[in-house]
């Protein structure tokens, strides 16, 4: 997935955005998502299966949440990717399609594009699967807001 017009200070930039931020949310780590590939305005993540996160026992097929929170933290690292510089973001809207269960025993993949970026909010584009994007588990769109605060509004009030 690189993207070969970036030069490789570029690349280097985008790495350890992409880094930062899977460092830098406690709930990714929680999951134990893996960056796997970046390129501009691109992601890929991966959520290794961990039986903590399956929905059903019965059928061992990981929870719907989980495959959400994954395709988030992926739309939002393509975000990041996409960003002329780094500022926070949130996730304004993000509608997800399942379209079959993933299979048990197995880690999923979700690959993002932000396709467009405005002042105040960037576009998405993600998918979920297990080998191939062209047999998705569950496809997304979503908005992320630019520059949101970091702060809580008290802090700075005296």
């Amino acid at each position: 997935m690189p993207d070969e017009r970036l030069d490789a200070e570029e690349l280097a930039r985008l790495r350890e955005l992409g880094q930062r931020f899977m460092r830098g949310v406690p709930h990714n780590k929680a999951l134990g998502l893996e960056l796997r590939a970046m390129s501009d305005a691109r992601a890929e993540l991966l959520l290794p299966y961990d039986p903590r996160l399956v929905g059903n026992p019965e059928t061992g097929v990981l929870h719907g949440g989980a495959i959400s929170a994954l395709i988030d933290a992926c739309c939002g690292a393509a975000v990041f990717q996409a960003l002329q510089k780094p500022m926070a973001i949130a996730t304004l809207d993000l509608r997800i399609d399942y379209l079959k269960p993933a299979a048990p025993g197995r880690a999923v993949i979700a690959r993002a594009h932000c396709y467009k970026v405005t002042r105040h909010v960037a576009f998405v584009r993600g998918v979920a699967f297990l080998d191939s994007e062209d047999d998705p588990i569950a496809t997304s769109a979503g908005t992320f807001m630019l520059g949101t605060r970091t702060t809580s509004r008290t802090e700075g009030a005296a």
